[in-house]
């Protein structure tokens, strides 16, 4: 695991630099460090000037004065007394930039949790995984303490995990698809991941990563520990607060649960589900745009709507495309929708980047791995399906062999394999979703969350009362009559316009 920040000045090259200047190596350390103090002393002038601007008379470039000639250790004081009336989302302000090499998905996945982080992660669609390599967990008994076969176990899981890789390099030289293949891949598979975030969520994360039930995983924990120590070094006002938080390894209500609920197995859905949902779609979001651009109240608009319905008979079809192509989309927020999605691991990021909409998966150690996914292209080669099926049914033979010697479950959880299923919930407003699926029922889009998109468009089709807004949702060819993938399309708009 690496973990470094990074920003827009690059202290190697700088050093670099001024070593071809003929500095000595003692110059260079001194200037490189005093370069260093200086970036850190700007942003805590900013976020001190954040904190004061709403208490203080002056416009910001006066505020922002009065800190500059503060001393560091000033601003930074003023910063902690802010943050600790609760009002640390000053720290938004400070933002910060890492670059993160050779973490699981299983970091991957609780980094994406955080909706305010931004991402770029490597495509498993696009690159051959099959070098990458992998991370070997030490095994530990239920109390934290090494198990005493825990040597043998890692020796055993290595030549599994190298095992599955094998089989991913052998299905590439089949010319079987990298985005089909990689179903069989391990979490515990290597990632790579720029990960942008401002200093309040670098908080949240830190805590989530070494104060919370994510901590029991060794990986999330020696993660949130390293961004502490950069947090401490880089952004020290933020130490004190981490520091008060109390560390609860259980969650409250998990725990609550299981006292009075009974675990029990459960069924991967066969599509997604609908579960909850605003009445009277198709009205609650063309009655909304005559409330905001009126002011008038509900019922005066609700019944100016029911007018200009009678008077025009494409009135709602009209004013619902106006609202979803030619305006900024607000009255489509006005409705929501919470659905259960069965997705694979191997998809799931695909719908969780999505940061507008709050998801909930299920813990890692919950994962049934005989649930599975296959994809249709392996279904249909007979030699093939054999194959993944073995795959899937002995990898799970293996794990409950772990299981059987007592491993912790947090080390069990590098058993499962991107084909896994999980019951995604979520609530999905009106704007969202029709983002969402304007690029996901798109034909490039990759065919499992192709076939999730399809399956929300078809539940929101069904309802009577939100038929025009059923007609907004889908791919640009579709809805609008334009493909935005230029050479790369699929060719479905020339048939659509033909």
């Amino acid at each position: 695991m690496k973990v470094e920040l990074i920003g827009a000045l690059d202290y190697d090259k700088l050093t670099e630099y001024l070593n071809k200047k003929g500095k000595t190596s003692e110059e260079i350390d001194e200037l490189v460090e005093y370069i260093k103090g200086l970036t850190k002393e700007r942003k805590a002038q900013i976020v001190s000037s954040a904190g004061l601007l709403s208490r203080f008379p002056g416009c910001v470039s006066e505020i922002l004065k009065s800190s500059e000639n503060k001393t560091y250790e000033e601003n930074v004081k003023t910063i902690k007394r802010i943050c600790k009336m609760g009002h640390d989302s000053i720290t938004d302000h400070d933002y910060c930039v890492f670059k993160i090499e050779n973490v699981t998905p299983i970091i991957e996945q609780i980094i994406i949790e955080e909706r305010f982080s931004s991402f770029t992660i490597k495509s498993r669609r696009e690159v051959d995984f099959s070098k990458s390599g992998f991370y070997v967990p030490e095994f530990r008994n239920p109390d934290g303490s090494y198990h005493k076969l825990n040597g043998a176990l890692k020796q055993k899981y290595y030549e599994h995990a190298k095992n599955l890789f094998s089989n991913y390099e052998r299905l590439l030289s089949l010319r079987v698809p990298k985005e089909d293949a990689r179903f069989i891949l391990p979490y515990s598979f290597y990632s790579n991941i720029v990960m942008g975030v401002d200093a309040h969520t670098l908080k949240d994360m830190i805590i989530k990563f070494t104060k919370t039930k994510y901590a029991k995983i060794t990986e999330v924990r020696e993660f949130g520990t390293r961004l502490y120590e950069i947090a401490k070094e880089n952004i020290p006002y933020l130490i004190d607060i981490i520091d008060e938080y109390p560390e609860n390894l259980e969650n409250g209500v998990d725990t609550y649960l299981k006292q009075n609920i009974p675990s029990g197995s459960f069924k991967i859905l066969d599509k997604p589900s609908l579960i909850t949902r605003t009445n009277n779609v198709d009205d609650t979001i063309l009655i909304s745009s005559i409330m905001r651009l009126y002011q008038y109240d509900f019922n005066h608009a609700k019944e100016i709507y029911r007018q200009a319905c009678e008077l025009n008979p494409n009135f709602k079809s009209e004013l619902m495309r106006k609202i979803a192509f030619e305006g900024d989309k607000k009255e489509l927020a006005q409705v929501n929708f919470g659905f259960q999605i069965p997705l694979s691991y191997a998809v799931l990021t695909h719908l969780t980047r999505h940061r507008t909409h709050p998801i909930m998966v299920s813990d890692f150690t919950t994962a049934d791995l005989t649930q599975v996914k296959i994809p249709p292209k392996i279904v249909e080669n007979e030699g093939l399906l054999i194959d993944f099926e073995h795959i899937f049914a002995s990898n799970n033979d293996l794990k409950n062999i772990f299981k059987s010697h007592g491993v912790n479950e947090s080390d069990l959880i590098y058993f499962i394999l991107s084909g896994v299923m999980t019951n995604a919930v979520t609530n999905l407003d009106g704007k969202t979703m029709a983002h969402i699926l304007s690029l996901r029922e798109c034909t490039k889009a990759q065919w499992e969350i192709r076939e999730a998109s399809n399956g929300i468009h078809k539940e929101v089709s069904k309802l009577e009362d939100a038929k025009e807004f059923s007609k907004i949702l889908g791919p640009t060819c579709v809805t609008q009559g334009f493909c935005k993938e230029g050479k790369e399309s699929c060719g479905r708009i020339l048939k659509l316009k033909k």
